[in-house]
């Protein structure tokens, strides 16, 4: 007999849109499969409004009225508070899925609303960096504490398996280090500057296409590279890290002369990120770098991203992710709403 889950979503933007389509593409194959059913309870957004059904939201109708720039409100059934917090405590449901903009200092809002959910009874999944750097050790121990589940496949490299990895075919394995090109920003920028284009120039056509953000600093300057290495270090290697914490150096430096020189010498510049042992002490590391044919980076292109772990037991087990989108970040919430249930 098929089990229904009440889902309940905070952030309705690119990623929550994608998933809402993909939730509906895969509804047969969910019940096929698995054995569930699911309802949206409610739906929250920054500049949409928010609307909660208990017989569940229509989310074509969502997302009709959120693509043409309109307000959802006028799906709502609950009566509720206009802020997130209400609306969570006025939502019934058995997995919150969080998918608002990150906040790289403080984590904040977005671990007080993962907290509410698991407050609620809720397992909680999020997209989003931020609670995973700043909240991780505060979120897992109330989680347990609940017996629910606090997962974030999708916050680094969009929907490619790494922390599901390591809670499972990788049980038994000890992490020693691991090397990567994380932010795939940036290595699209570094691929048209090494066709001609100066840094203004490729951030331009980035933002022309979407893959850049309006203020690209947190790509360009490292912030979201060393985010996503402090996550991986905190959650991999019990070594609790913040962004500033790491040595990390972007892109800005780099130059046409630069470019020339390392094309000359069959090398190309990438943003690398490394972190793991040496001489006993740990290090942690966003920096650019060149790299030859015979490195697993030189091949990584566009808007691609790669990390190669080093492990005790498998010393190079590398994972690519070519040209993500919101499509496969929201795969990754999707297999993380599974595994919150199943597992």
């Amino acid at each position: 007999m098929a089990k229904n889950y009440r889902l309940v979503m905070a952030g309705f933007g690119n990623v929550g849109r994608a998933l809402a389509r993909l939730l509906k593409k895969k509804e047969l194959e969910l019940l096929e499969n698995y054995g569930i059913t699911f309802s949206v309870k409610g739906i929250a957004t920054g500049r949409h409004g928010s609307a909660i059904d208990p017989v569940g939201l229509d989310l074509q109708s969502a997302l009709q009225l959120v693509e043409k720039g309109e307000r959802i409100d006028s799906l709502n059934k609950v009566p509720h508070g206009p802020h997130t917090l209400d609306f969570i405590n006025a939502c019934q449901g058995d997995v919150f899925i969080e998918t608002t903009p990150l906040n790289p200092i403080t984590g904040q809002p977005a671990i007080n609303h993962l907290a509410a959910a698991l407050e609620q009874g809720m397992h909680v999944v999020t997209a989003n960096k931020g609670p995973v750097v700043h909240g991780y050790k505060t979120l897992s121990q109330l989680a347990d504490s609940k017996h629910l589940k606090f997962l974030f496949e999708s916050s680094v490299m969009d929907g490619a398996p790494i922390f599901s990895l390591f809670r499972g075919p990788l049980r038994g394995a000890r992490l020693l280090g691991f090397r990567g090109i994380l932010n795939s920003c940036t290595n699209l920028l570094l691929d048209l500057m090494a066709e001609g284009k100066t840094l203004d120039e490729a951030i331009a056509y980035g933002q022309s296409v979407g893959i850049t953000e309006t203020d690209p600093s947190n790509d360009v300057d490292g912030w979201d590279a060393a985010i996503k290495v402090a996550a991986l270090t905190t959650v991999l290697m019990d070594r609790p890290l913040l962004p500033q914490d790491i040595d990390r150096t972007g892109i800005r430096g780099i130059n046409q002369q630069m470019i020339a020189e390392a094309a000359q010498a069959g090398e190309k510049w990438k943003l690398v990120c490394t972190a793991g042992y040496e001489k006993g002490e740990f290090q942690v590391k966003v920096a650019p770098q060149r790299v030859g044919p015979g490195s697993p980076l030189y091949s990584v292109k566009g808007t691609s991203s790669f990390v190669q772990f080093k492990l005790d037991v498998l010393p190079g087990l590398g994972i690519l992710e070519s040209n993500p989108g919101p499509e496969t970040t929201a795969f990754g919430l999707l297999a993380d709403f599974l595994s919150s249930v199943q597992d």
